[in-house]
């Protein structure tokens, strides 16, 4: 048996998108990182993309699916049947606690790997720590979404991708996120199962903005982002644009509509239970500092 651990080239980041689909499961909590979190951090296109991501093959298979979310900040998706394995679990955490490995810088770091049970067990007797919590929540797909009035929803395309990325810049107070990054996003090869959404005011203003992903049919989606424009806040737009967010899952098939965010984040958590969702718990990255 061998594990090697890789950096893929931009023409293999269809393969890593592919073992993510692969690796979700239903009802599983806490849930692993998924193709949509891959498909996000897309901005900067596919050779920036694969620079950014690491992979583990055991004797050949992609085992394990990493990829840096930030420079300091390892986000880790399994295979469900190696998620106890000794050996792969060892040789991560080497890679991880090594420098030379560059997977991680030294100093302050931290890494992502809800469901590596045995890997999170090693990092912790090599001294690492519990990182902030993250809230986890779910909704359910297998009884229709009813969407509230006073919202209309379009999907983003070439005729409105400019208020799309206005709305995100104002949600979350950042200039970041351009139509050329959108335009990025939406050319990578997990956006083949994703969907944006742009919900409108009674006036036709864009006040909120939703991306979701599937995975495939019966299998967890997921919601990255969701925000609303900072001057329409408080007249319900999150719940709404969540809702309409949830169908659109629902109609590409998958199970149940998933998002994490920071527990610290008590307004997004409110805004996804209005929506219907059930929190599942929170879940800790493991930190170094």
């Amino acid at each position: 048996m061998s594990i090697e651990l890789a950096t893929p080239t931009a023409d293999e980041l269809p393969e890593a998108v592919d073992a993510l689909r692969r690796w979700q499961r239903r009802d599983e909590v806490p849930f692993q990182i998924h193709p949509g979190d891959l498909g996000w951090h897309h901005w900067d296109g596919p050779a920036a993309t694969a620079a950014d991501v690491r992979t583990w093959r055991r004797d050949g298979e992609l085992a394990a699916v990493g990829f840096l979310d930030t420079p300091d900040v390892l986000r880790l998706g399994i295979a469900p049947e190696l998620r106890s394995d000794e050996d792969l679990a060892a040789r991560i955490a080497a890679d991880l606690l090594a420098p030379d490995a560059d997977v991680l810088p030294a100093g302050e770091v931290s890494v992502e790997a809800h469901t590596g049970v045995r890997l999170k067990q090693l990092l912790a007797d090599a001294g690492w720590a519990d990182a902030e919590p993250w809230t986890q929540l779910r909704r359910d797909l297998t009884d229709p979404v009813e969407l509230p009035p006073g919202l209309r929803v379009e999907v983003v395309d070439g005729r409105n991708v400019s208020e799309r990325t206005a709305v995100h810049r104002s949600a979350f107070g950042s200039d970041r996120f351009t139509d050329e990054r959108w335009r990025t996003v939406a050319a990578s090869p997990a956006y083949a199962g994703a969907c944006c959404l742009l919900g409108y005011d009674e006036d036709d203003v864009p006040v909120a903005a939703i991306t979701v992903w599937s995975a495939g049919e019966g299998v967890p989606g997921l919601i990255e982002p969701m925000g609303v424009h900072a001057d329409h806040r408080g007249r319900g737009f999150g719940t709404a644009i969540t809702l309409a967010g949830a169908a659109r899952l629902r109609e590409m098939g998958a199970s149940s509509a998933d998002v994490a965010t920071p527990s610290s984040n008590t307004g997004g958590v409110a805004t996804y239970v209005a929506a219907g969702m059930s929190v599942l718990g929170e879940v800790h990255d493991k930190r170094r500092g």
